[in-house]
């Protein structure tokens, strides 16, 4: 992948899911809730790992820097380091938000890792909820599902 001079991340054109940061078969469609999002090819059980979001670490200016643009794919780690995960991401930076998510994130020695609230049938969404500060600007949610808050923020 070419680096871009672009001040957010950089786009994800062909994303792949890498097999060393999950145990599951998954797999990267077509998506109704935003471009693409993240499948399950087989059924996962209740509170399993099931992807870690790897990509380059990166400081705060550099998140900064890369958080200006409308489409990033940027988690924050702790108060100075983000994961970059349009850069070496396993997969898991395609995952899209739901107010309704089936996935719930943790964050385990330094290691940003996805795990089954429920169970998730073959052919379901892989979905987080994104958790955003309600001290940014607001985003809108686009997800669809019952209750839904309207935004990405949490309230």
């Amino acid at each position: 992948m070419q680096a871009s001079r672009f001040m957010a991340s950089l786009l994800v054109v062909t994303p792949l899911i890498d097999p060393r940061h999950t145990p599951f078969r998954l797999s990267i469609r077509e998506s109704a809730i935003h471009q693409r999002g993240v499948y399950a090819e087989e059924r996962i059980a209740a509170h399993r790992k099931v992807i870690e979001y790897t990509g380059e670490k990166i400081g705060r200016r550099e998140t900064k820097r890369r958080g200006q643009g409308t489409l990033t794919y940027l988690f924050t780690l702790d108060d100075y380091w983000t994961v970059d995960g349009s850069v070496g991401g396993s997969g898991a930076e395609i995952i899209n938000h739901s107010c309704n998510a089936n996935l719930r994130s943790s964050i385990f020695k330094g290691h940003i890792l996805y795990w089954s609230k429920r169970t998730i049938q073959p052919g379901e969404e892989l979905t987080v909820d994104y958790l955003f500060s309600k001290k940014i600007d607001s985003v809108a949610c686009l997800c669809g599902a019952a209750g839904c808050r309207g935004t990405i923020n949490v309230r």
